[in-house]
C-alpha cells in the first residue's frame, strides 16, 4: 500500500491543479461517470469529538474509497490541529487498500477548489473585490481559490478575532500584493462583488440589505446540521446552486430555507450541471448567484489520486 504525507502532498499540489480535479469531478457526477455514497457521522467517547466518512466511486476511472474527517476541539490546547482528514483509496478489482494518503492539506485546497469552480462559472467576469467572512485557517486557502480565476484587486476581511483578520490581511498585501484590509462585516460584505464565507457559524452572519447587486455567494461553512451562515432572506432572494441539492438541504446552507419549506429541490441547481450547460448558471449581471459547498468524496478522491499520479511521475524520475 502506497503512503502519502502531508508534506509531500503540500510539495506535489498547486491550487490551479486542484481546481481542474474538483471540476472534473462534478461534472463526473453530473454525467453519471462517478457517484457519491451516504456520509456516516460519528463521535468520539467525548460527544464534542466528532468525525464523518464520505465515500464514493469514479466508474471510468477505477477510483474507489473514502476521506474521514475528523474533528476535535480540545486539540488546540495540545498543541495539535483540531481538524485532520485521512484518504484512503481500494483498488476497484480486489477491495484490498491502494493507498492511505494524509489528507488535511488536500482537503483544505480541494474545499477552496470548488470556491474556484463555483465563481469561475457563477461571479461576474469583471469582479474586482473579494470580501471574506472568516479568518480562520480556511480563509487563505479560498483567497488563494478565488484569485487564481478572477481578476481580484481588493480583499476585505472579517472575523471574530480582529487580529485573526488584520493577520489574514497582511498576508495577503505581502504575499499576493493585493489592496487588504480587515474591516466590520457589513462594511466588508457591502462592497463585495464575491462574498466567501467560511465560518462555522449556527447563526446567520449576512443579511439581505448589505448585499451588493450582482454579487457571487460562496457559502463554504455549512457542513452538519444545524450550521448556518447566510440569513433565509439572502437564501431566498438568490439564485442557488450547490455540489449537492439534497445535501445542500439536509447539512449545507440551505437546511434551514430547506425546514421552513422555501427551498425546494427544484430550486437548487447542481455545480456540474452549470459546468456541463453554461445557460444554467448566472443569466445577468445583476442577479445574485448563491453557491453552497458542504463537500463530497469525489473532491477528495480526485485529490487523492491527483497526488499520487505526482508522486509516481517523480519516483519514476528520480
Amino acid at each position: 500500500m502506497q503512503l502519502i504525507s502531508e508534506a509531500e502532498a503540500k510539495r506535489l499540489i498547486s491550487m490551479r491543479q486542484a481546481i481542474e480535479a474538483v471540476e472534473a469531478a462534478f461534472l463526473a457526477m453530473e454525467t453519471g461517470a462517478a457517484e457519491i455514497f451516504p456520509i456516516a457521522l460519528g463521535h468520539g467517547s467525548e460527544p464534542a469529538n466528532r468525525f464523518a466518512v464520505k465515500s464514493g466511486l469514479f466508474r471510468d476511472r477505477g477510483l474507489l474509497g473514502m476521506k474521514i474527517g475528523a474533528y476535535w476541539p480540545a486539540n488546540s490546547a495540545r498543541h495539535l490541529e483540531s481538524h485532520s482528514s485521512t484518504t484512503l483509496l481500494l483498488d476497484d478489482a480486489t477491495g484490498r487498500p491502494r493507498a492511505l494518503v494524509s489528507a488535511s492539506y488536500l482537503t483544505a485546497i480541494r474545499t477552496a477548489a470548488a470556491d474556484g469552480v463555483a465563481c469561475r462559472h457563477l461571479s461576474r467576469l469583471d469582479s474586482e473585490t473579494l470580501a471574506v467572512v472568516g479568518a480562520g485557517h480556511q480563509a487563505w486557502f479560498e483567497i488563494l481559490a478565488v484569485c487564481a480565476v478572477r481578476a481580484i484587486k481588493t480583499v476585505l476581511i472579517w472575523g471574530r478575532d480582529a487580529g485573526k483578520a488584520e493577520a489574514l490581511a497582511l498576508r495577503v498585501r505581502n504575499e499576493l500584493d493585493l489592496q487588504a484590509q480587515s474591516l466590520p462585516i457589513e462594511a466588508a460584505v457591502s462592497q463585495a462583488d464575491i462574498l466567501v464565507t467560511v465560518t462555522p457559524a449556527a447563526e446567520p452572519l449576512i443579511r439581505q440589505a448589505w448585499l451588493k447587486r450582482g454579487v457571487h455567494i460562496s457559502a463554504m461553512g455549512a457542513d452538519a446540521p444545524g450550521k448556518q451562515e447566510l440569513d433565509i432572506d439572502v437564501v431566498t432572494a438568490g439564485r442557488l446552486f450547490a455540489d449537492v441539492a439534497a445535501q445542500s438541504q439536509t447539512i449545507g446552507e440551505f437546511q434551514a430555507a430547506a425546514r421552513a419549506g422555501l427551498v425546494p429541490a427544484s430550486a437548487i441547481t447542481a455545480l456540474g450541471a452549470v459546468i456541463r450547460t453554461p445557460r444554467l448558471g448566472r443569466r445577468n449581471r445583476w442577479e445574485a448567484t448563491v453557491f453552497d459547498s458542504s463537500g463530497i468524496a469525489l473532491q477528495d478522491l480526485a485529490m487523492a489520486d491527483l497526488v499520487l499520479t505526482a508522486a509516481n511521475a517523480k519516483h519514476s524520475a528520480n
